[in-house]
């Protein structure tokens, strides 16, 4: 383990003329789940960097006063600047997906993947405020354990659904401050937030590619390719769920190898 800036991190291979790659994982979690997927890169794209970080208070990464997603998103860049890397493939998992999202809006990027974190969020951030007082309270975890079991861990192989049952932190700032957002805003404003960031890429001419662990709701996937047009849509419907990167982490190497 290594520090990168204020966040605790591994990087791997050498800078050469492949972009480099920075993952970051979904919330509750930590760089640990980029393993399959880090040994599949090894194995079929070998040498390049690759920088696994773990987000601001989670794994080796201390707290911060504040998460919301912008300042979120400018530490990561203070990682990526002192690890070396120019212009890298972001990709991000889950609520690492949103991240990068953000990131790539606003610093240097060659691509930005997303896997599986949809970007039009008014039924969730609808849902979390309706159970607030309860995420607010002591049975907090209640609402944690609800959203886990609709994630489809129990399609995983036995030792990847241990990993993710078991490295991780589901502690109540956690929550509440990385979903401040959701929780203040309203559907259209988050909306007009994620629209505008699609819209930087389209402009930048950046690619942006939504991996997806299972068959996009059409309404969703209509609203997707409309913001963005030119979005890359991968289906890896391989018993994963939520969780397409350790399913099927070779598909996703794939994928990763050929930007």
């Amino acid at each position: 383990m290594a520090t990168f800036g204020e966040l605790a991190g591994d990087q791997y291979g050498a800078a050469d003329d492949r972009p480099g790659f920075v993952l970051l994982h979904g919330l509750t979690y930590d760089r640990t789940q980029w393993a399959p997927l880090i040994n599949e890169l090894a194995r079929i794209d070998p040498g390049r960097s690759v920088l696994a970080l773990d987000l601001p208070g989670h794994g080796e990464s201390p707290p911060r006063a504040s998460y919301d997603l912008e300042e979120v998103a400018a530490a990561i860049n203070d990682s990526v600047t002192e690890a070396g890397l120019t212009a890298p493939v972001v990709v991000g998992h889950s609520l690492g997906g949103a991240i990068m999202t953000i990131y790539g809006g606003n610093y240097p990027v060659r691509r930005v993947v997303n896997v599986d974190q949809p970007l039009r969020v008014g039924g969730f951030s609808a849902m979390l405020r309706s159970v607030e007082p309860v995420l607010r309270g002591p049975g907090y975890l209640e609402v944690w354990e609800s959203l886990l079991s609709r994630m489809g861990i129990d399609q995983l192989p036995p030792n990847l659904s241990k990993l993710v049952r078991t490295a991780t932190t589901p502690r109540q700032d956690l929550l509440l401050g990385y979903w401040h957002e959701l929780l203040v805003l309203s559907a259209e404003e988050l909306d007009a937030r994620r629209t505008a960031e699609l819209a930087r890429f389209a402009a930048a001419g950046i690619p942006y590619e939504y991996v997806s662990g299972g068959e996009l709701d059409p309404a969703y996937r209509d609203w997707l390719e409309t913001v963005s047009p030119g979005v890359e849509i991968s289906i890896l419907d391989g018993g994963g769920g939520h969780f397409p990167h350790l399913a099927r982490p070779l598909e996703l190497a794939k994928i990763l190898a050929a930007a």
